[in-house]
C-alpha cells in the first residue's frame, strides 16, 4: 500500500514538472514557404506550441542598425497562432524579435531572420 502510495506521487510530481517548464516555442512560420515581397504590406502567421497571451507579449520589426519597431499582432484562428502586422520594407536584412507568454504565464524570447528582396 505505502509502494503504491509512494508510486502515485512520483507520477503526480512528474507530471507537474512537464507542465510547469512549458514555454511557447515557434514550431513554424510563414516565412519559411511565402517570403516578403519589398515596399508591401505583409502579413507574417507565427505558430506557437501553446497558446499564446497575445496581451502581454511584444514583437519588433528589427532593422539594420539595431533598429527595433513594435509590431501589431493579432490571434490567429486557431490556438498558439499569431499574425504579425508587418510594413513595407526594402530589400535586405530584417529579423523579427519577440518575447511572449505562454499561457502558463513562462516569458520566451526568440528572434528570427528573413530577408527581403526584389
Amino acid at each position: 500500500m505505502k509502494s503504491a502510495l509512494q508510486i502515485g506521487l512520483l507520477t503526480l510530481c512528474l507530471l507537474q514538472l512537464e507542465t510547469v517548464s512549458a514555454h511557447a516555442v515557434v514550431t513554424d512560420n510563414s516565412l519559411k514557404i511565402a517570403p516578403i515581397h519589398a515596399n508591401q504590406t505583409e502579413k507574417v502567421e507565427l505558430t506557437f506550441n501553446s497558446q499564446v497571451e497575445l496581451g502581454l507579449s511584444q514583437i519588433f520589426l528589427v532593422r539594420k542598425g539595431d533598429q527595433h519597431e513594435l509590431l501589431k499582432a493579432t490571434q490567429g484562428q486557431q490556438n498558439g497562432r499569431i499574425i504579425v502586422e508587418v510594413p513595407p520594407l526594402e530589400p535586405g536584412d530584417y529579423a523579427l524579435r519577440f518575447k511572449v507568454f505562454a499561457a502558463d504565464g513562462h516569458l520566451t524570447e526568440d528572434v528570427i531572420h528573413f530577408v527581403v528582396s526584389q
